[in-house]
């Protein structure tokens, strides 16, 4: 009776162990395989190219690398004097072309008034209308050419577009700038977001909407924020294009197949620990609850 008990005990024991196994090899296959977190995570943002409007020489250069700004601070000042110097030339324009303008509109109402009382040509007539229309075009001309020299000036100083930090930042006094050529990078701060790439087995389990959990690499604090959106489409590798300009298929197959991965974007709660986040760095995101969608 005795060995029947001790049998019967060691039979549950094992009974236990083996279900406790059983259970603990389904909760790590469930969160290796389906539960929707990866390591494959980087701190994202968008990168704004700064470059000038306007071709010149350096004057002065306000900030330095690595420096945050405001949207409209002052980066960089071009050598304003041609720019200046110009701006003069198109009010001196302005100002002949309005003179010549009311010339021509004095000329027209005097050929209108001799007109009632003495003989004076259909054709003469037209010529003082047609002289008064070509006066009134150069002077629009010449107010266009105005504001396009005082926008030349102002574009001398270069502003910040939006809030950010300034990154590989090389300028110096002196240097020759090119316009439309970017001399400097400027990260967004507001669109400061982490890009995770997850398994497509694991899609089903996100959600727009859905509160994630990240943890930078190297840092043991915790980021919290949420689904924004998910990728509605990803490059496919195996299909090109050929002379025909038909589809071009790969006709290998591997027997192991990987899943695909595809980005989700997740907006951060606003917090301190956002305040120093750096573009590129590595992150691992988990989906912690569902939104219910």
């Amino acid at each position: 009776m005795k060995h029947r008990l001790a049998f019967l005990e060691r039979l549950a024991v094992t009974a236990l162990v083996a279900g406790l196994a059983i259970f603990a090899g389904i909760r790590l296959w469930d969160y290796y395989m389906d539960a929707p977190w990866t390591r494959d995570g980087h701190v994202r943002t968008d990168v704004v190219p700064v470059a000038p409007d306007v071709s010149g020489f350096v004057m002065e250069v306000l900030i330095q690398d690595n420096q945050k700004v405001k949207r409209g601070d002052v980066l960089f000042r071009i050598d304003r004097a041609r720019f200046a110097i110009a701006l003069q030339q198109a009010n001196a324009q302005v100002a002949a072309r309005h003179a010549a303008l009311e010339q021509a509109k004095a000329d027209q109402k005097r050929y209108l008034a001799l007109s009632t009382g003495v003989a004076i040509s259909q054709q003469k007539q037209e010529t003082a209308v047609t002289s008064q229309l070509q006066a009134a075009a150069a002077y629009d001309q010449a107010k266009a050419d105005l504001a396009l020299a005082q926008l030349n000036l102002d574009r001398s100083e270069v502003r910040a577009s939006v809030n950010g930090t300034i990154s590989n930042m090389d300028l110096r006094p002196g240097a020759f700038v090119t316009a439309g050529k970017p001399v400097m990078a400027l990260l967004d701060s507001d669109t400061l977001h982490i890009e995770g790439y997850f398994e497509e087995t694991k899609l089903g389990r996100i959600h727009v909407g859905d509160r994630v959990k990240v943890r930078l690499m190297g840092s043991r604090g915790l980021l919290e924020g949420h689904v924004q959106s998910i990728a509605t489409g990803i490059e496919d590798r195996d299909r090109g294009q050929g002379a025909s300009l038909l589809a071009n298929v790969n006709p290998t197959f591997n027997w192991v197949r990987l899943a695909q991965r595809v980005p989700v974007r997740v907006v951060l709660d606003p917090g301190p620990a956002t305040a120093d986040l750096v573009a590129g760095r590595t992150a691992t995101v988990e989906v912690v609850e569902s939104s219910g969608k």
